[in-house]
């Protein structure tokens, strides 16, 4: 597999990637509501 194709391949799984983070904060702040973000932010400072 050339470098051009790899490159691709992994922006294709990057874009997957952010597609299914915006489902998963969407659902996320369905069932947070107003404290998702601060759940987020507490999770990622641990």
């Amino acid at each position: 597999m050339t470098n051009l194709e790899e490159s691709m391949q992994l922006a294709r799984k990057i874009i997957e990637l952010d597609l299914l983070r915006d489902e998963m904060l969407e659902e996320l702040m369905t069932l947070a509501g107003n404290k998702a973000f601060d759940l987020l932010r507490t999770l990622q400072n641990q």
